[in-house]
């Protein structure tokens, strides 16, 4: 307004107005985004990660403010993941963290490495906090795996941490090693990570191991850490990976339960289980799937009880997949028949070792290559099926069936790691740097998650909501200004849902000078 009105006046008189009232000095200097980072913020402070690490950090030391810093390297893991350098110029130049105006990359590691020291408090202060704040019924944990890969030339040598040379304590050699590669890059060295997640799809707990450990391996340990925390009875949820004597019995200790899946084929030859071959009725449920239970004596002792569940819209696209191969395998028989010699035998030899085409085929006495109807009839019967066990005497079959169906929420896990919050590249070599780095990649998705849960939006929608609440920096002739700009309409909803109060309209403003000398 004073400006406005200036130009109605004589310059001298204009410039006195200008002065007087300190715009003279007045210049935008830019802006920081804020939107994301304080809705990051509000949910870790309401978690009360804030105070756990503070309480962690008691007594310590240090100079840097590694809460700030182990929240900036979250924060930038659900924002804008990138390395742990680039993140310097993130924090200085495009991004407001509360209390946190710049940071020095040996600082991030320096917390990083804290909270590697520190994860097992906080994993179990998150999974306690995750259940009293959200009401969260945790009896019921789901736990799967997936790998990450390392673009190396080989593996980590037996005796080698990958990083100097030095020979690493027992536990730490060989950690990036080749194996079962869920990422489809079985020539590349990985890690395995493994998480527990709520029934809710919140993850509560995570843990890194060696890339050539196998699903059936790690079940102990993961019992054993989620025993730690005295959670009292606890089902655990896990796909046919884990499925083995040995795990059904760990998983079954000290009173607790399991949901497994179960191979619908067994042995080279495909046999079916013995509980598909039960009669029996099936049950409709509300949901849409149809359920059958089944107890099957598995020796003299001991019994086991099955569930097998049917959904109709998975067996109608099973149904339409399978008959397009057939089609296609009808087009290449046909294609066969018109060829002769060698070329005949080449493609004859082709097609009987086709992955896809190969299992409905057969070799008649004669020798020709026939449609394999009887194989065709038996897939015809497991479609849209899938058969899951649970040593629960007291769950319903209802709750058995959609309890394992819910495994969804820790594949959305999983398959957020790599394209949300970019869990890789990894760019670091040595052990607990890899472990410390997916801790964060942990608590990004724990953020993520829990606000996607308490609004209904997407994280992609939200971050793009959220992207227009910046801050904007003035230099005044009484020193800098920081002010943001109003919320809309769709900010407030989200603020109010996860209960977190709007920013202050002014981050920093600077007394007047005139003030300043009285």
């Amino acid at each position: 307004m004073v400006k406005s009105i200036s130009r109605f006046l004589e310059p001298g008189e204009a410039k006195d107005l200008l002065e007087g009232a300190g715009l003279e000095a007045f210049a935008f200097l830019g802006a920081k985004k804020l939107g994301g980072s304080h809705l990051l913020d509000g949910v870790w402070r309401r978690l009360g990660l804030n105070a756990a690490f503070e309480r962690l950090l008691s007594g310590r030391n240090y100079r840097t403010p590694i809460e700030r810093l182990l929240f900036a390297l979250v924060a930038n893991r659900a924002l804008d993941p990138g390395s742990k350098l680039s993140l310097e110029s993130w924090v200085s130049d495009e991004v407001v963290i509360d209390g946190l105006a710049e940071v020095e990359v040996h600082q991030l590691y320096r917390g990083m490495d804290f909270l590697l020291e520190a994860h097992d408090e906080i994993q179990r202060e998150v999974f306690w906090q995750v259940s009293n704040l959200f009401n969260l019924e945790v009896d019921l944990l789901f736990v799967d795996t997936t790998t990450t890969y390392f673009e190396i030339d080989g593996e980590d040598d037996e005796g080698d941490d990958g990083d100097d040379g030095e020979s690493d304590e027992e536990g730490e050699r060989g950690f990036r090693k080749r194996g079962h590669s869920k990422d489809s890059r079985p020539d590349l060295a990985q890690v395995v990570i493994a998480f527990a997640v709520t029934r809710d799809g919140i993850p509560v707990r995570c843990w890194v191991f060696p890339g050539n450990r196998a699903d059936v391996s790690l079940v102990e340990e993961v019992k054993r850490d989620l025993n730690a925390w005295k959670l009292g009875r606890v089902v655990m949820v896990m796909d046919t990976g884990f499925n083995s004597l040995e795990n059904r019995r760990a998983l079954q200790g000290a009173g607790d339960a399991f949901i497994l899946g179960e191979r619908l084929r067994l042995g080279p030859n495909g046999k079916l289980p013995e509980a598909l071959s039960r009669p029996g009725r099936f049950k409709r449920l509300d949901s849409g799937l149809r359920i059958k239970e089944v107890t099957t004596k598995a020796d003299s002792v001991m019994s086991r009880r099955f569930v097998i569940v049917q959904n109709p819209s998975e067996a109608e696209r099973d149904r339409i997949k399978r008959e397009d191969i057939v089609r296609e395998t009808e087009r290449r028989l046909a294609e066969l028949a018109q060829q002769a010699g060698p070329q005949h035998t080449r493609a004859a030899c082709d097609l009987r070792a086709h992955r896809t085409f190969g299992k409905y085929v057969r070799q008649t006495k004669t020798g020709k290559l026939a449609l394999n109807k009887a194989k065709i009839a038996a897939e015809e019967k497991l479609d849209g099926k899938f058969l899951v066990s649970t040593s629960d005497s007291d769950l319903s079959a209802e709750d058995v069936a959609l309890g394992y169906k819910q495994l969804f929420e820790i594949e959305r896990v999983n398959r957020d790691l790599k394209h949300t919050v970019d869990v890789r590249p990894v760019y670091h070599r040595r052990r607990h740097r890899i472990e410390g780095h997916v801790l964060l990649c942990w608590l990004a998705l724990l953020l993520i998650r829990i606000i996607e849960n308490e609004t209904g939006d997407t994280w992609h929608q939200l971050k793009k909501n959220f992207s227009n609440l910046q801050a904007g920096y003035h230099d005044t002739k009484n020193g800098p200004v920081v002010q943001t700009n109003p919320l809309n309409a769709e900010q407030k909803r989200v603020l109010d849902a996860l209960h977190i109060s709007p920013p202050a309209r002014y981050l920093e403003i600077p007394v007047p000078q005139q003030a300043q000398n009285m």
